[in-house]
């Protein structure tokens, strides 16, 4: 693709050495990544409530403090228009904007927050005067999923700005039941809420009982083994997936029925206190630390410049002790998943399982990575939906949106199990082979076509954008596709011409990509569509040369120091990550380098 890569050689290398050394300077000392997370407006509020509640019995200075720098914090940072998005770089939201006035007033601090509450109750009044019409719309964002909805209106009930008739219940006697029978019960709320569904289910329980005598008298005898079921599932940090806004929800809940001092509230009071940030305020989760470095990995690689790396060894060793070697007590997934960090609140998840996989692949083989691979494909091949999609946690469970199969999820699984399925071909057993070959790909690529929208396009499951209408990003779901056609060596099937088509046809004027049409281009997406487009042959040169443009010039320009949210982090709470828009670029432009380099040899081949 020579006419293509039009762009000067000596500026393409000097926009990837910029990426590469800054990527490669923010390795941990141990040789792996941690990556840093957006601050964030709903945590912080979320985080300040809780504390408030527990302190309304423990009575500690520190707890105080903490609260009050983060009400100090949310005052600082309240947009323009009087709301909060849930990151600092994010537009004002329903959600956030209600839990911060929330805080304010279960802290008991709006007389000194006057100003920020008067402007706060404004932007609200824009979805509706009244406290019906505002837990209406609040119901009416989240859908039928309650995993966001109830906690919001609970926090807000406890503050005194929502009626409790307003709120949903929870049905939190269910978390009695055997684990594996929860996908059979179509629960209202995610598979990794369990900890919400306990502890607000029995906060609504006591603010707001169930008219049904046989209801009341189940929920009644279900509170002391459903708090054991919370106390057992609770990670030794005490955070519930490493997340503020969860760990908090379950704080202030079971505060506001009496069990500040239960050894639940304990140990979440000690996450959310060891969690806050210097300026006062919380991100949404401790860390991604598994998933930006084996993205970084797989970037380096993609960009042939796993070279510069040192420490190989100690990143295989850390990829292969950071797999679940036992069946997780929170969601019962067997062992050899992967989670997103390598804190005690992970979870295994889909995504995550594929990137170690793929990561391994790059690096030197170890003593352990045979067994942590072949644990890693059984694992994936066992989660595969009936759709013949991958879901994040676990199968089977496609009630509610963020427990479905999504096609971001499904090709990031292909690719890992392709790679490895190459490599050990000779090596598996006939019936895996088989199975491999004539049921779980073909599955998946039907899964593949029948998610792809009728314009091309592919919506992820985890990422999205805020100025899209929908709030979705399909520029980065098809470039996340994409990348499973391509490494399949199918970017000529229908499908894939279709996806090539779009990120083409919705590429902005400059030369840069948002989510869609109209949306402002990020360093993020404009990557993740200019990497896979150069492999997507002649019909794609003008708009990979345009998007490696637009990369370069922001590159250099020092655009890698902003990232965009672009993340969501469960439901539809944002986040952005620090090493994103230098992970993606790293990708892009080493592999246009890599690609620049091939073709220069071959003409010098044909030439001599």
């Amino acid at each position: 693709m020579t006419k293509a890569l039009e762009i000067s050689q000596a500026r393409l290398q000097q926009a990837f050495e910029i990426a590469r050394d800054k990527l490669l300077a923010g390795r941990h000392a141990d040789g792996h990544w941690i990556g840093e997370l957006s601050t964030s407006a709903l945590s912080t509020a979320t985080a300040v409530s809780a504390l408030r509640l527990v302190n309304q019995v423990r009575n500690q200075p520190q707890l105080e403090d903490l609260m009050r720098r983060g009400l100090d914090w949310l005052a600082a940072h309240q947009n323009s228009d009087g709301g909060w998005g849930d990151t600092n770089n994010s537009v004002s939201n329903l959600s956030t904007t209600a839990l911060a006035v929330a805080a304010i007033h279960i802290a008991r601090a709006a007389d000194s927050y006057g100003s920020v509450l008067e402007k706060a109750n404004s932007y609200l009044s824009r979805f509706g005067e009244s406290r019906h019409a505002l837990a209406a719309a609040v119901r009416a964002r989240y859908g039928k999923d309650r995993t966001f909805a109830v906690p919001i209106l609970t926090t807000m009930a406890l503050a005194g700005l929502m009626d409790w008739h307003e709120v949903a219940p929870l049905p939190f006697e269910l978390a009695c039941v055997p684990q594996k029978w929860y996908r059979f019960l179509r629960l209202h709320v995610v598979s990794y809420a369990l900890p919400a569904l306990i502890a607000i289910g029995q906060s609504i329980h006591q603010h707001w009982p169930s008219r049904n005598p046989v209801t009341r008298l189940v929920r009644n005898r279900s509170i002391g083994r459903s708090l054991r079921v919370l106390e057992n599932i609770q990670p030794s940090s005490g955070g519930f997936l490493e997340a503020i806004p969860l760990t908090s929800f379950v704080t202030l809940s079971l505060a506001s029925i009496g069990l500040s001092d239960h050894a639940v509230a304990r140990r979440a009071v000690d996450f959310i206190v060891r969690s806050v940030k210097p300026d006062g305020s919380w991100a949404i989760d401790s860390n991604l630390a598994v998933w930006v470095t084996t993205q970084s990995v797989n970037a380096l690689a993609a960009a042939g410049a796993l070279d510069k790396l040192d420490l190989l060894s100690n990143l295989e060793s850390w990829l292969t002790q950071n797999q679940f070697k036992v069946h997780h007590p929170y969601t019962g997934a067997a062992p050899g998943g992967w989670g997103w960090t390598d804190l005690p609140g992970s979870v295994p998840d889909v995504d995550d399982t594929a990137g170690a996989m793929l990561a391994l692949a790059h690096l030197p083989e170890g003593p352990l990575t045979g067994r942590a691979v072949g644990a890693g494909l059984t694992w994936l091949l066992s989660l595969q939906n009936r759709d013949g999609g991958w879901p994040t946690f676990c199968k089977g469970w496609g009630h509610l949106p963020f427990d479905r199969s999504g096609p971001d999820l499904t090709a990031h699984a292909v690719r890992a199990i392709v790679v490895w399925f190459e490599r050990w071909v000779g090596r598996m057993d006939r019936l895996t082979r088989r199975w491999i070959e004539q049921r779980c790909l073909p599955r998946a690529l039907v899964y593949l076509e029948r998610s792809q929208r009728s314009d091309g396009a592919w919506v992820p499951l985890w990422f999205g954008n805020q100025h899209d209408p929908r709030e979705e990003n399909p520029t980065y779901g098809t470039g996340r596709v994409l990348a499973a056609y391509r490494d399949l060596d199918m970017m000529n099937a229908t499908p894939a011409k279709k996806g090539i088509g779009w990120l083409i046809a919705n590429q902005n004027g400059e030369g840069g990509w948002g989510a869609g049409p109209e949306t402002p281009s990020s360093i993020e997406e404009t990557a993740v569509a200019t990497e896979v487009l150069l492999d997507a042959g002649p019909e794609a040169e003008t708009a990979v040369n345009k998007g490696l443009e637009w990369l370069v010039q922001s590159v250099i320009s020092g655009g890698l120091e902003a990232s965009t949210p672009i993340g969501f982090y469960f439901a539809k709470l944002w986040y952005h990550e620090r090493l994103y828009p230098i992970v993606f670029c790293v990708a892009a432009l080493g592999r246009a380098m890599s690609q620049r380099t091939r073709e220069s040899r071959v003409v010098n081949a044909v030439l001599s």
